[in-house]
């Protein structure tokens, strides 16, 4: 499967590795010789300093890295919004963005807000529904936790996206310990048998390297992306 334009990067959950894994897929795209922009359509948790776009910036050097809108609690976007009195953008608003983007990138790397379905504008617009807006240049990196209950969320996920129709570019397994156990010895075995195709593994400490380390690393965690 040749790589879109568009990857959209989706978890199982929020806090399995999105953001590393981006920052990830980035650099193993530089190692290529491509031109990558990174997008997060709703970036939540401002008041604690969090920053997607900014750690994947640091750890992987995109050409560009940029959120559709920032908001300051730790909490998915709608209410996220309530709180900040701020109106989300639609989503119709990011695909112009994406789009904008991959005029001048070979690669947008869109990293959304928690799992598939968390809803991202105030009509119940989520990143499946965004994948539908940005047409067949789109594809889906879905990416798990290595641990117990892992296989069910990632075929649930895998599962909506089948539904929808939308395709799905790969899965990685995000913070993948550095002594794994034997579930998640496991999970990794089962999930490499699986038809869709399977990415690789990033580190768990992936975040603590230095970023010249991280960006000679990528490839290896991410040997089986495709060109």
């Amino acid at each position: 499967m040749k790589l879109p334009t568009v990857i959209l990067v989706t978890g199982t959950d929020t806090g399995v590795g999105k953001t590393i894994t981006t920052a990830a897929l980035t650099a193993a795209l530089h190692a290529r010789g491509r031109k990558v922009a990174v997008y997060k359509p709703c970036q939540s948790g401002n008041v604690l300093g969090d920053s997607d776009c900014a750690e994947v910036a640091r750890l992987a050097d995109p050409l560009t890295a940029e959120a559709g809108v920032v908001l300051e609690e730790p909490m998915a976007p709608v209410p996220a919004a309530a709180l900040d009195g701020v109106t989300l953008p639609p989503l119709a608003a990011h695909a112009q963005r994406i789009r904008e983007l991959s005029v001048r990138h070979d690669h947008v790397l869109v990293e959304g807000a928690g799992g598939l379905l968390v809803e991202l504008d105030h009509d119940g617009g989520t990143l499946a529904d965004l994948g539908a807006h940005l047409g067949d240049k789109a594809g889906f990196a879905v990416v798990a936790r290595p641990a117990l209950g892992t296989l069910n969320h990632t075929a649930l996920t895998l599962e909506a996206l089948d539904t929808r129709a939308l395709p799905v570019v790969g899965l990685v397994l995000g913070s993948w310990p550095a002594t794994p156990s034997a579930v998640e010895l496991s999970n990794l075995a089962t999930l490499r048998s699986w038809p869709v195709p399977f990415l690789g593994t990033v580190p768990a400490d992936a975040t603590g390297l230095d970023p010249a380390a991280f960006r000679a690393r990528a490839c290896d965690w991410l040997e089986e992306l495709p060109a």
